[in-house]
């Protein structure tokens, strides 16, 4: 074990890039050396870290060179081309695009859920997607109390998950819209103000890719093909936060008083579920926190052995990049 390490960060320019250098001065990663990397489109730019300037280099496959650990979100196809490069070099690379995270030799890691599947890493981790991940913080303690035969699964994703672009754009178009102005459309396939959108790719059987990936992630985080995933994910006209309803059919029975108890003790959460109060997790409280945020918690008498969660989280902080950091703090 080091006491300190040479730092890569691929996509730096980004949102979730951003967050990254935000998080590893807020915990005080141990870094000798940090390099920032992105297209060549921002080389040249000037990043802060620590109140310390650092220019942006141009990604290249000489990039990693004297480079211990790499933080890569730059997108899959950037990742494909590069990061093989990074691991053949020596490096550990935490990737936080969907390039790997379903190959078979590759860990797909949530450390509160399955941690212990990092170890068998060679060289190459993935970050799952960032609705997967505040999902399954919530559901593995009702995973290991009473096992999950079927979830099913709303999103309510912000504009962050797409990129800080589309932050901006969120904010031009909702100024349009009061001003009766036409509506700009460059980061969105529709209006996105005032608006809920499906916002991904759809594929032959009607699902989305956004969909899909929570399907197949779960399944191969909590390494059980048997539960039934069914989801349905929408981007809402939020900028920070995604929120979840979901549905889950345990094997065993347990009511919502076991559920909060469980869920009070488990890593990573943050229960707040006080109706009468008028407490429960929104997305404008929850920007800018690490736990996952769980609350309305109750039984669903519809089914036999049902409950109903609401499920928030910070997308760029645990839905991308503190997940990534907790996973090389707890291996080095």
């Amino acid at each position: 074990m080091r006491e300190s390490y040479r730092v890569a960060v691929v996509g730096a320019t980004g949102a979730v890039g951003n967050t990254m250098l935000q998080l590893l001065a807020e915990r005080s990663f141990p870094i000798t050396s940090l390099k920032l990397l992105a297209s060549h489109r921002s080389a040249g730019e000037i990043l802060s870290f620590k109140n310390d300037p650092i220019v942006v280099e141009e990604l290249t496959h000489d990039s990693f060179a004297d480079v211990d650990v790499v933080f890569s979100s730059a997108g899959a196809s950037v990742s494909r081309e590069f990061i093989p490069t990074a691991v053949d070099k020596g490096a550990l690379v935490i990737d936080n695009t969907s390039a790997f995270r379903m190959d078979e030799g590759t860990p797909l890691v949530v450390p509160e859920v399955n941690m212990d599947a990092a170890h068998t890493h060679n060289g190459l981790i993935a970050n799952p997607n960032c609705s997967t991940i505040q999902m399954m913080v919530a559901l593995k303690p009702i995973y290991d109390a009473a096992g999950i035969k079927r979830i099913v699964v709303s999103t309510y994703q912000s504009v962050s998950g797409k990129s800080g672009r589309a932050v901006l754009e969120l904010v031009q178009q909702t100024t349009e819209a009061l001003e009766g102005k036409p509506i700009t459309l460059d980061k969105f396939p529709h209006q996105m103000a005032f608006n809920v959108a499906f916002d991904w790719p759809f594929l032959d059987t009607g699902d989305n890719e956004e969909e899909v990936k929570m399907i197949n992630e779960t399944r191969k985080i909590l390494n059980d093909d048997t539960i039934g995933v069914s989801a349905t994910t929408v981007r809402v006209p939020v900028f920070f936060a995604h929120s979840e309803s979901i549905n889950v059919e345990t094997h065993k029975k347990l009511t919502a008083a076991e559920v909060k108890t469980i869920l009070n003790a488990a890593p990573g959460v943050k229960l707040v579920d006080n109706p009468s109060n008028q407490e429960y997790p929104l997305a404008v409280d929850v920007a800018g926190k690490d736990e996952v945020y769980v609350g309305r918690i109750r039984e669903d008498t519809s089914i036999e052995n049902g409950l109903n969660l609401w499920v928030v989280a910070d997308n760029l902080r645990k839905g991308a990049a503190l997940n990534a950091i907790q996973i090389a703090e707890n291996l080095l």
